[in-house]
């Protein structure tokens, strides 16, 4: 019997399926280096060429990005996730707090009409995080906490769709978002924080929530306007 060709990029195409799986699982988190090629080899029972080929895919469609004498890393969570963040990387902080605005706003509305018991739990949980990194000082917490915070509201509203857009608007705004949260933590002392939108969360108020979100990105832009206006004349 004559031996026939392997279709290798069949095969690359089932491997590089693979990896999209397991970033958008979150089993390879964004920001984490995957595991160096001679293991996938080994785990995939392929040749070097096939996982070369996926992982090249998958740097041209975003998702991993290579880094000279590192390894390979997860860039973002999906296709919609590496196309937002090509375009927010021409974005500016203003932009960002623009954007957070239009999608929280609505968010927060369909989060008071549809909130669980364990919602509220999260969300206060986040909150009460958010509360101690800023008594502390500590920039880091914070924003972790913070963004532990709009994904229990975001989660509250038990709409797949809004929750997907928003994990890949999140990490494709990151560098952004973390601009001016360290502008916000500087300024904690004007900020009023989360306790209003919560506690309308809770009350199941959609109105007084949106305009919690309202009160607070419209505060963010203040205090970011006048970091920017401090910065170009210094």
């Amino acid at each position: 019997m004559p031996l026939r060709s392997v279709d290798v990029a069949r095969l690359a195409d089932t491997v590089m399926a693979q990896f999209e799986g397991l970033i958008e699982s979150g089993e390879w988190p964004v920001g984490t280096r995957i595991p160096p090629e001679p293991q996938l080899v080994e785990q995939l029972g392929v040749g070097r060429s096939t996982v070369r080929e996926a992982v090249r895919a998958l740097e041209h469609a975003g998702l991993l990005e290579a880094r000279r004498g590192d390894g390979t890393y997860v860039r973002a969570n999906s296709g919609l996730s590496a196309a937002l963040l090509r375009r927010t990387r021409r974005a500016t902080a203003l932009e960002v707090l623009e954007v957070r605005d239009s999608i929280e706003r609505d968010a927060a509305r369909h989060a008071a009409r549809r909130r669980t018991d364990e919602d509220i739990a999260r969300i206060e949980r986040a909150l009460s995080a958010q509360d101690s990194a800023r008594e502390s000082g500590d920039l880091g917490a914070f924003i972790r906490a913070d963004t532990d915070f709009h994904r229990a509201v975001i989660a509250a509203t038990h709409n797949q769709v809004l929750i997907d857009l928003w994990e890949s608007l999140s990490h494709a705004l990151e560098s952004g978002v973390r601009t001016v949260m360290a502008d916000v933590h500087r300024a904690h002392s004007e900020f009023p924080g989360h306790g209003k939108l919560a506690a309308a969360i809770a009350e199941g108020d959609a109105a007084k929530a949106a305009r919690a979100v309202e009160a607070h990105i419209r505060t963010a832009i203040g205090v970011l306007r006048r970091a920017q206006e401090s910065t170009s004349d210094s």
